[in-house]
């Protein structure tokens, strides 16, 4: 099975090809590059055969320091696949790395700009992207939607900042709290890149040395429940029966240990650079309401029996422990561009794999909950494990039945019918299925934010 991880950052060599429909008679299509006046460099494709439909994609985080070339799709593949359907292609770099929403909403605008005035007006705009390009697609959704006829969020980060980081801030509680051996690692207030490296690192060895025993296996199930962590590591590892508790929680501490609290550590020490303050809080939280919720709670109450441990006493720690205060400031900073209130004025379809540890599917029963109008709102599921683990043909489907709706059909999500259409572009076995996603446990959406500040 012919697999991409499409949240990754990737380098576009696209071929140079010639002529365009619909382009200006004084640009010839093909592969161009250029850079805006904020400094993020843009990367655009034309096919000779353009058929008036510009996709403009956001792509995923960057870190800080690391290489940030633009990127307007998410492979090869899908470039190619695109290409030949008569698609355009163009993306930004965005200005600036990390969580980077009030610099990437404005250079995607300027990009899109910057397309029309080159190769002429489209007939239709399409705003799409992957993860944390998923969340940046849903800004230009709610506060530009004049702007596109359609987007397209894939395994976005839809349930918004401050939630994403108050969800990683109960898993990383739960763990400094039940497993031990982390005194000396805060929560937050993480003063740089290496101290969150040094912290991720101290984490993860806790959660191994855990894994050791029933009673550290139960605890950590119950730290992965905190944030709904799937039981399914990676496509390469057979999805567990739904009874095989004891390989859920294998699989979830797999999660854990690999980029749970890279993201965790890493990702914050960026944000409460950027945001002036720490942007998370748990005062206040009852945990035990929280597991109530958790599609993991069964796995966790037959672990904690199986293991002889009390979970209304570690529930009642956790509970005790809760004392992290957020600053209303940095956090009213960071939900100024990452807080979503469901304010669709265009159809936007999202698509989001059952088996995503990083971000988990049940942020899509949130933005639902937000939305609530499913003529505006289709939301489509693909049984895999992995983050933006699509095939190309998956993607491609989406983008097509997005456009469907857009030629005025009601949404054609019945999973049979887009895996013949996927089937159809790309010989790689698709997978969309039936969902119907738990609670996204801490949600922190507009209505939160009276005057501006935060729950904290």
């Amino acid at each position: 099975m012919r697999l991409t991880a499409i949240g990754s950052a990737l380098l576009l060599t696209a071929p140079l090809v010639a002529g365009a429909g619909g382009a200006r008679a004084d640009t010839p299509p093909g592969h161009v590059e250029g850079t805006l006046p904020s400094g993020a460099t843009w990367a655009m494709d034309v096919p000779s055969g353009w058929n008036g439909t510009v996709l403009l994609y956001s792509h995923g985080y960057v870190a800080e320091g690391q290489p940030n070339p633009a990127r307007n799709t998410t492979t090869d593949a899908v470039r190619d696949a695109a290409l030949a359907r008569g698609y355009a292609l163009i993306g930004s770099s965005y200005s600036r790395t990390g969580w980077a929403v009030g610099e990437a909403v404005p250079d995607q605008l300027a990009t899109l700009d910057e397309f029309t005035r080159r190769f002429g007006a489209p007939r239709r705009k399409i705003a799409w992207g992957t993860s944390y390009g998923g969340l940046v697609t849903t800004a230009l959704a709610e506060r530009h939607g004049g702007r596109f006829d359609g987007t397209l969020a894939l395994c976005g980060l839809q349930q918004g900042g401050v939630a994403h980081f108050n969800a990683l801030l109960d898993t990383t509680h739960a763990v400094r709290t039940l497993i031990g051996g982390l005194d000396d690692v805060p929560l937050t207030g993480v003063p740089d890149q290496a101290t969150a490296a040094q912290w991720a690192a101290k984490a993860t060895a806790a959660v191994r040395r855990a894994q050791e025993t029933p009673e550290g296996r139960a605890r950590v199930s119950l730290a992965a429940a905190l944030y709904n962590l799937p039981p399914w590591p990676g496509p390469m590892v057979p999805e567990p029966a739904p009874d095989d508790y004891d390989t859920w929680e294998v699989n979830q501490q797999r999660h854990m240990v690999g980029p749970f609290f890279n993201v965790a550590y890493t990702w914050r020490a960026e944000i409460e650079a950027r945001t002036g303050g720490n942007v998370s809080w748990n005062r206040g939280v009852d945990y035990r309401s929280l597991l109530a919720k958790s599609s993991d709670k069964k796995e966790v109450e037959t672990l904690y029996g199986k293991a002889g441990l009390s979970l209304k006493k570690d529930l009642t720690a956790l509970n005790k422990g809760a004392a992290v205060r957020a600053d209303p400031s940095a956090v009213a900073r960071l939900a100024r561009g990452s807080v979503f209130a469901g304010t669709l004025r265009t159809p936007m379809l999202t698509v989001h794999t059952t088996g995503d540890g990083v971000v988990p599917i049940q942020v899509q029963n949130g933005y639902r909950r937000l939305v609530g109008d499913d003529a505006l709102l289709g939301q489509a599921y693909v049984r895999r494990a992995g983050h933006c683990n699509f095939t190309t043909g998956e993607v491609l489907t989406a983008i097509t039945t997005l456009e469907a709706r857009l030629d005025g059909a009601t949404w054609t999500l019945d999973p049979a019918a887009l895996n013949r259409a996927a089937q159809d572009i790309d010989p790689a076995v698709p997978a969309f299925t039936d969902a119907d996603p738990g609670p996204y446990l801490r949600p922190f959406d507009a209505p939160h934010l009276p005057g501006g500040r935060g729950g904290s």
